[in-house]
């Protein structure tokens, strides 16, 4: 069987994926009930304008609800297992090594989502600018990307094999 890419699936270690839901359910849950009882608190302090731990309470409830909302979609897009990989070609679960122009040395990273960040190498997402530009390529192939200061630049495939784990 042949599974076709697709952007929005975010591969997950079975970890990973634990992790995620674990925390998804104690925001949702207990967490919510924890914000609520501290800007209820807060409240029963007097006059709002003025009152600091209330907004600070509101602030932090902004945050975990989009922290559910990132991990609703996270979770909602993953699949939990190993992306299909080919040796050789830069796809998501692979440790790249590249070289970037200009520069002599080379630098080896995981191409995965960010939530696998327990790896003991460094991590980079294949929706980052660098990620994207490589993946589907091959040994010995170049990329450009463009920098967050706008600027290309030409990075060279060296080495792209199935990342191995801890």
């Amino acid at each position: 069987m042949t599974e076709t890419r697709d952007d929005n699936v975010t591969w997950l270690t079975q970890e990973a994926y634990d992790r995620l839901k674990a925390e998804l359910e104690h925001l949702s849950g207990p967490g919510r009930i924890e914000i609520a009882d501290k800007i209820e608190a807060a409240r029963e302090e007097g006059d709002l304008r003025e009152n600091g731990g209330y907004h600070a309470a509101k602030e932090e409830q902004g945050k975990i609800e989009a922290r559910i909302a990132q991990l609703q979609g996270i979770l909602r897009n993953a699949r939990v297992g190993e992306a299909p990989r080919t040796a050789g070609e830069v796809g998501p679960g692979m440790t790249v090594t590249v070289k970037f122009e200009g520069d002599d040395e080379e630098i080896t990273f995981l191409l995965a989502s960010r939530e696998e960040s327990g790896a003991p190498i460094d991590v980079y997402s294949p929706k980052s600018p660098l990620g994207s530009a490589i993946t589907g390529k091959k040994i010995g192939d170049s990329a450009k990307y463009t920098l967050p200061n706008g600027k290309s630049l030409k990075v060279d495939i060296i080495d792209a094999v199935p990342y191995g784990g801890a």
